[in-house]
């Protein structure tokens, strides 16, 4: 498919972009069924199972809102997405766990689908695209796959049923008539399958680093553009412009998180009770949670910045405590480190700024004790990455999830893989719901200076977020935007980006 020429994106828009959507190698979903196929078989050998049946996932359905002909925007089934590449919905897909061979059925759409939707497109369009073996009609499922099982008895079927960690919601197991024709396995291939996806194949991270490189860019666009008097909803317009424009990102990863003032403290403002439309006033901070999707593929980059240009010295105290955490938690990562240890290492960090600004007093390692941390950080220290924003695998079996406040809103307890990408993303936050009760409280009262923690009531909160990939010795930072408060003023008085680091 030919690209846009960059004169007819620059008479789109007048904000130029080094950047321009990639080409996705189909290959990329053809490595991830060889990933799946080389890991279930394993899995089987270890289990004395044979090497018969077939891995079978439904892919995704349109939907209409309510009970209108209005289709919402599809987006395929991520499991789907990452073993196919798939971007119509209505698709079933099969592996031969005995060959390897994979298998598309694709819907048999009416004739007037021509008229209204465009070309009916032929079943070998589907195998030349999606560089599959074979590709029938979904109406053909139940004939092809038992014509096609070796083993003894009916076909044996993989489905997918497993628990989503982040989202406590199951994987919905494929459906279609006839399936009482097979042999159901309902517990093998969700946590195969899903570990798969824990660590990023060299292809993945292309999209990764593309959809990081789109949303960087963007942040530091509407970085420039932020002037008081401004709504929150145009900060957000002006990400979901660029992106789009620029990298062909039709998705977002999530719903924009645009706070300012004290908004920024709620954790996930921007949903439709608070839908980013309070005016920016000077002085006010800005928490914009943002990430651009490419190809299922995506990004979750947080930005924090005084409206005005300029940090105040208690804007300062509380952006550079939560960056000192947010850099010492990449440059301790490596495969091996428990990120347990890592939120424990950020929250050290940030009530060690906040003890030295006054805020608290007392003993850091008691404070650490009673917990402390969590009432500044209530929310984890990041997720895996991937496909979906917050990506599964956290808690594979034998990991238990932390009890303890803030801990507990831990979204993996795992060590560190290579591979992984995580998300880094300390924050702090003046929450009422949280620092009345801890001031209150005869185990934590006597750390809070409370005259100094009033001065903050309406402060709001700072995050910073950033895309790390988990490499053999280390960690790689994806996200590429200003972080420094020097770096911050000087993009948005006009400098450029990157900066020229002598003129800091």
């Amino acid at each position: 498919m030919a690209k846009p020429s960059r004169e007819a994106i620059s008479m789109a828009s007048t904000s130029p972009s080094s950047l321009s959507p990639p080409t996705v190698p189909m290959e990329l979903h053809v490595s991830n069924r060889q990933k799946l196929l080389k890991s279930l078989r394993q899995h089987l050998s270890n289990s004395s199972r044979p090497h018969h049946g077939f891995v079978l996932l439904q892919g995704g359905e349109e939907q209409t809102r309510y009970c209108t002909d209005h289709i919402e925007l599809f987006r395929q089934e991520s499991y789907f997405a990452y073993l196919f590449g798939v971007r119509e919905p209505g698709f079933y897909g099969a592996i031969d766990i005995a060959t390897g061979k994979s298998i598309l059925f694709a819907p048999r759409l009416p004739a007037d689908y021509a008229v209204w939707l465009g070309e009916i497109k032929p079943v070998s369009y589907f195998q030349e695209r999606y560089m599959v073996s074979m590709v029938y009609y979904t109406d053909e499922i139940v004939q092809l796959l038992v014509d096609q099982y070796k083993g003894s008895g009916k076909p044996l079927l993989f489905l997918l049923r497993g628990l989503n960690t982040d989202s406590n919601n199951f994987s919905k197991p494929a459906e279609f008539e006839g399936i009482e024709k097979f042999e159901r396995d309902l517990t093998t291939l969700h946590p195969v399958l899903t570990e798969c996806r824990v660590c990023k194949s060299d292809l993945e991270l292309a999209l990764i680093q593309f959809a990081n490189n789109i949303s960087s860019e963007a942040h530091v666009e509407v970085m420039r553009k932020t002037k008081a008097g401004m709504k929150e909803y145009q900060l957000e317009s002006m990400f979901l412009h660029h992106t789009y424009i620029y990298g062909g990102c039709r998705h977002c990863s999530y719903t924009c998180i645009c706070a300012t003032g004290e908004s920024s403290a709620v954790l996930h403002y921007g949903h439709a009770a608070a839908p980013n439309d309070r005016i920016l006033e000077d002085g006010d901070m800005a928490l914009l949670d943002m990430g651009a999707e490419y190809s299922f593929y995506g990004s979750d980059i947080t930005c924090t910045f005084p409206v005005n240009g300029k940090f105040t010295s208690d804007q300062s105290l509380i952006y550079n405590a939560v960056l000192d955490a947010h850099n010492a938690v990449i440059a301790a990562m490596k495969p091996g480190v428990s990120w347990v240890d890592m939120l424990k290492l950020a929250e050290k960090i940030i009530l060690e700024s906040l003890e030295k600004g006054n805020i608290l007093v007392g003993n850091l390692d008691d404070m650490m004790v009673e917990r402390v941390g969590a009432v500044f950080m209530p929310h984890g220290l990041g997720h895996l990455l991937g496909i979906d924003t917050h990506d599964p695998g956290g808690y594979p079996k034998g990991i238990e999830r932390p009890k303890e406040p803030g801990l507990k809103s831990l979204r993996t307890a795992r060590q560190l893989l290579e591979g992984m990408v995580i998300t880094v993303e300390p924050g702090c936050y003046f929450i009422d719901a949280l620092l009345v009760p801890a001031m209150e409280s005869a185990n934590t009262s006597k750390f809070f200076n409370c005259e100094i923690v009033d001065k903050f009531k309406n402060f709001g909160g700072v995050r910073i977020e950033s895309d790390v990939l988990v490499t053999a010795n280390g960690s790689k930072n994806m996200t590429k935007v200003p972080r420094e408060t020097w770096e911050i003023q000087a993009v948005m008085a006009g400098g450029p980006w990157p900066l020229n680091r002598a003129s800091g």
